[in-house]
């Protein structure tokens, strides 16, 4: 008699990498995203899962993700009732991801997905580091004149808060550690904003940041992507984040312009008349008092916050 007992089959690894990939729209191409995404991971060894968000799609992008998630096992799919916004899937799909890697991309054929094994293993190899970006070398897409200096003064401003080199600000192909990024998930916008907050989270609180240099494609299908109310709400982002996290590099300056520029009106009222103090000059000077104070309570609040 056998005393042995039967063996189970063996179970698949748990995933050492989560792909979010949030879908909006994407009928007509999100097949072959995840068949390009599947081909390189696997050739890549990684255990890993393809966390496909649909996000309130109207157009049957939904019935494809749940064709892939039925062929494929390493497909998972989560279907939202209306439209969310990137923002909202990938802080969703982090906080439900099962490995220790989460990658954030797009599904409109733009960034180099068959690359994201290669930003996996530049992480993986280097404990210092914590995400890395893919930065994009060019900037495709509608209203390009008017998108690559608006980018580039938010990404300047966001440079000089940070006093970090940042060669791209908002790309959306990044991979990074999900235990360091979950404390900063509640700080993401529901919006395309989302990966600005999340590389100036990590900046921030001094987490390295690795930069590669990846190629950017023409967008299959529509853009979601509006120049005026986006970009006011990168600028708004950049501003939140570094008052969130360092109140001071905001409002000191300003404080001082205030201090310094009503000093020398109140030395010249003065000189010209010492009995005369112009209400400019009081205004000046009691406006440069109420922001130091503001600019002195945010960063008492800062450092007494919990966790972060």
């Amino acid at each position: 008699m056998n005393a042995n007992p039967p063996t189970e089959p063996s179970a698949q690894p748990a995933p050492r990498v989560t792909v979010v990939l949030p879908c909006y729209n994407e009928h007509d191409h999100v097949t072959l995203e995840i068949d390009r995404i599947r081909a390189a991971m696997d050739e890549s060894g990684y255990p890993y899962e393809l966390l496909a968000v649909d996000d309130g799609s109207t157009d049957g992008t939904r019935e494809r993700l749940r064709e892939a998630e039925a062929a494929h096992e390493q497909v998972r799919v989560f279907a939202f009732g209306h439209n969310g916004g990137s923002g909202t899937v990938r802080r969703i799909g982090t906080q439900r991801a099962r490995g220790d890697i989460v990658v954030w991309t797009d599904a409109d054929l733009t960034y180099p997905n068959e690359r994201i094994p290669e930003l996996v293993a530049l992480l993986d190899g280097d404990p210092e580091v914590d995400q890395v970006v893919g930065a994009r070398i060019q900037e495709n897409g509608r209203h390009r004149l008017l998108r690559v200096p608006a980018k580039w003064v938010v990404r300047k401003i966001a440079e000089r808060l940070t006093n970090t080199r940042i060669p791209d600000l908002n790309s959306g192909l990044r991979a990074f550690r999900r235990e360091v990024a979950l404390p900063y998930l509640r700080l993401l916008p529901p919006g395309f904003s989302c990966v600005t907050t999340l590389t100036l989270a990590f900046l921030a609180n001094q987490h390295q940041v690795r930069y590669v240099p990846v190629a950017y494609a023409k967008r299959a299908g529509t853009s979601k992507f509006h120049l005026m109310r986006d970009a006011y709400r990168y600028i708004l982002q950049v501003l939140r984040m570094v008052m969130y996290f360092n109140p001071l590099k905001v409002l000191m300056p300003l404080t001082l312009v205030l201090l310094g520029t009503g000093t020398v009106k109140f030395v010249f009222d003065m000189v010209t008349d010492p009995f005369y103090l112009p209400n400019n000059t009081v205004m000046l000077l009691m406006t440069g008092l109420l922001v130091a104070a503001m600019a002195l309570l945010a960063d008492l609040i800062v450092r007494s916050r919990d966790g972060d």
